[in-house]
């Protein structure tokens, strides 16, 4: 995708879109990933309803510690993954975490 095309497409995305991006974009850094916390700064141009949208979803996420700054920044912390936090990457996996027998609560 060229600039062009990508500069035509975040002006197709939402305000609460762009936001959800960043935000996104900084958790998923390698610095943040490796320190386990990143500093999301606010925007003069971050609508109030997006900002509280996101920090609503952020607070949901278990295992996540937020600290909101004077300057309207919060503070993202979380804990290294646990064994049980793990991803299911195949089918060989799978089996460590079947229950035979078990029929599924659902």
């Amino acid at each position: 995708m060229s600039a062009q095309e990508r500069a035509v497409r975040m002006e197709e995305l939402t305000s609460l879109e762009r936001l959800g991006l960043r935000v996104s974009a900084m958790i998923n850094s390698p610095f943040a990933q490796h320190g386990r916390k990143v500093l999301v700064h606010r925007m003069d141009t971050d609508r109030d309803q997006d900002w509280n949208a996101i920090m609503d979803l952020l607070a949901e996420s278990d295992g996540l510690d937020m600290s909101f700054c004077d300057d309207g920044s919060v503070l993202l912390q979380w804990d290294a993954p646990t064994d049980d936090d793990r991803v299911i990457d195949s089918e060989q996996d799978v089996s460590l975490v079947e229950r035979e027998g078990e029929e599924a609560p659902f």
